[in-house]
């Protein structure tokens, strides 16, 4: 959640900051705010400040606030994109945030858990505060201690950046729990809680870590207490603009196609009927003794985890166990030296997740990791992993990521396995032209639009899947509910007796998947069920299926494809159908409201 941005150089640093800012805006925010040293051009070598300009809203509205003003080169500046956790959105609680001098100015992402007994000890001490939020008393607690001292008293998470009214030319970082990454140019830095803000501007940072912190100045660097590591930016900077797309969320679910083929480049040879998977290459002793695996993510990455249960205990034949991150890092669980655990997260920062895999490497399991951001933390502390190579998602609501994350799953249950059997041989194969299959469901979403507008009446939906599309129609729920605001529940076909089915009538559709499988049959009696019931349906099926078209009120067809890899092709269609519901209704999809793209405290 939110966004940091900084910036210590020779050039002027709040347009830097402000355009870094827009960077950042899909991480999702509610206000925002800059601290900056004033120029003032007819007083030789004085500086003014930091003068700090917040609003609330679009970072437009922070726009139209700065315009007109200038910053003094080679001083610093800093700015932020708030979500609000601790008081409502107002400029006053927006970020950044100072001491009772106005000399010590900072933007934090993160959580203090303790604010309450600092704030109470700190008024004890004189000091007066003016917003709701926990960041606040940061600022305080280095006024009172000094940078290094106030830290040792916070527990939670932060990424702080801090600029000091007596040292307009320096930059205090630290990191804790939050993510914060140095962009190293010529004689210049920035600062940002997220690499894509960095992408054309440098072409080396340094990702801090856990408890790293030191000061950025126009002399150099000094970061400790580990030395920092200089790494390289691998991030095209075309990746994370719209280009010819009025969204990126559609420009992203277009973009699924080469995910996949992505994903799967360079790991699948369809000669030998196998998967290569070099960033597993170090653990390949430890795997072949693994007989049981947990996977731990949330939200989408949850979902698609869910694919990977059954993909790993019918392709590789290991026993499975899929837990939320949030509910794993609490739980006590039975530890054995023959379990691994993989960590699933499009950004590698996701609190929970992260969290989760801190009590696993704790417990002395083997954690491996299938992750989109390089360098992230999850990417880093984990044994060993995949990478899902999607480039830079911007869209709030993941699309690619989805389909990235379950090409990789794929890859890596056919890798685990200890036989090569007949199936292995045609998922192979249909990996390697699946992403034309998904181009041709694109290439259709005309049909899709058409759709959404007839069913835009309805505020309420049934998503049902059976088997491996089972928990595809809970990340199609995910996305209309995300999208569109509308109320939709996922749940598997069997179980729609067990309760759901007092809901039909006919003001309240079914979205089936319902292609062509083992459990087709099974398919047909549920819908056969709503259908007797005047529920209308919106069936996503095979290509050809006739007894489809008699049953549905609407069908959208999709290729043939294999059982195990229909999710990949399945989800396409629902991810349209809640891109259009939301466009339709007027609200900005790639932005949605509440929602934040990386979820960073708990």
């Amino acid at each position: 959640m939110c966004g940091i941005t900084g910036y210590i150089g020779k050039k002027e640093g709040l347009p830097i900051v402000f355009d870094n800012l827009r960077k950042l805006e899909y991480r999702g925010y509610d206000s925002a705010g800059v601290a900056f040293f004033n120029a003032v051009s007819s007083i030789k070598h004085q500086v003014l400040g930091p003068k700090v300009i917040k609003a609330v809203g679009k970072l437009d509205n922070l726009e139209k606030a700065i315009r007109g003003a200038k910053s003094q080169a080679a001083t610093a500046a800093i700015a932020h994109t708030r979500w609000a956790t601790h008081g409502i959105p107002n400029e006053t609680n927006a970020h950044p945030h100072t001491d009772c001098k106005k000399e010590i100015f900072l933007v934090h992402n993160g959580i203090v858990e303790n604010y309450r007994e600092l704030k109470t000890d700190l008024t004890k001490h004189g000091h007066h505060f003016y917003s709701d939020t926990d960041t606040e008393v940061l600022a305080h607690l280095i006024e009172e201690f000094g940078p290094e001292l106030a830290l040792k008293k916070v527990v939670g998470a932060y990424a702080l950046a801090v600029i000091f009214k007596k040292e307009p030319e320096k930059i205090f970082v630290a990191r804790l729990g939050s993510p914060l990454v140095i962009g190293v140019g010529g004689g210049e830095y920035y600062v940002a809680s997220d690499p894509t803000a960095l992408a054309g501007l440098v072409k080396k940072v340094v990702y801090l870590k856990e408890g790293q912190r030191g000061w950025l100045s126009l002399s150099g660097m000094k970061i400790g207490p580990a030395r920092p590591r200089l790494e390289p930016l691998e991030i095209d900077p075309e990746q994370s603009r719209r280009g010819n797309y009025k969204h990126f969320m559609m420009k992203e679910i277009a973009e699924g196609p080469e995910v996949l083929e992505s994903a799967i480049r360079g790991r699948l040879s369809v000669r030998r009927n196998s998967v290569k998977l070099g960033g597993l290459e170090s653990v390949t002793d430890q795997l072949k003794r693994i007989k049981r695996l947990e996977i731990l993510a949330c939200g989408t990455s949850y979902y698609a985890s869910l694919i990977g249960k059954l993909l790993f205990e019918e392709l590789a034949d290991i026993p499975t166990e899929i837990a939320i991150a949030s509910e794993y890092r609490y739980a006590k669980r039975p530890v054995s030296s023959q379990s691994a655990a993989i960590f699933v997260s499009q950004s590698g920062e996701t609190a929970d997740t992260l969290a989760a895999l801190r009590k696993a490497n704790n417990q002395g399991l083997l954690t491996l990791g299938i992750v989109n951001a390089v360098g992230s933390s999850i990417a880093r502390e984990t044994v060993a992993g995949v990478y899902n190579h999607a480039g830079p998602e911007i869209g709030v609501a993941s699309t690619k990521a989805f389909i990235s994350q379950l090409g990789v799953l794929s890859l890596m249950a056919l890798h685990l396995s200890r036989q090569k059997l007949k199936l292995h041989k045609e998922i192979i194969k249909e990996l390697r032209i699946l992403p034309f299959k998904i181009e041709s469901v694109i290439k259709n979403s005309g049909a899709i639009k058409t759709l959404a507008k007839k069913y835009l009446q309805y505020d309420n939906f049934l998503y049902l899947g059976r088997g491996y599309n089972y928990p595809a129609a809970l990340e199609g729920a995910l996305k209309i509910k995300e999208i569109s605001y509308v109320h939709a529940e996922g749940y598997a076909g069997g179980e729609m007796k067990h309760g759901p089915i007092a809901l039909i009538d006919k003001n309240f559709p079914t979205v089936a998947l319902a292609t062509q499988n083992r459990v087709y049959e099974k398919m047909i009696s549920n819908l056969e069920e709503i259908k007797a019931r005047s529920g209308p349906i919106l069936a996503i099926a095979t290509a050809g299926d006739k007894k489809m078209a008699k049953l549905a009120d609407d069908v959208f067809y999709v290729p043939k494809t294999i059982e195990q890899l229909e999710p990949i092709l399945n989800i396409v269609p629902l991810q349209l159908f809640a891109y259009y519901s939301g466009i339709l209704r007027g609200y900005d999809v790639d932005k949605p409201r509440n929602l934040a793209k990386s979820v960073t405290v708990e």
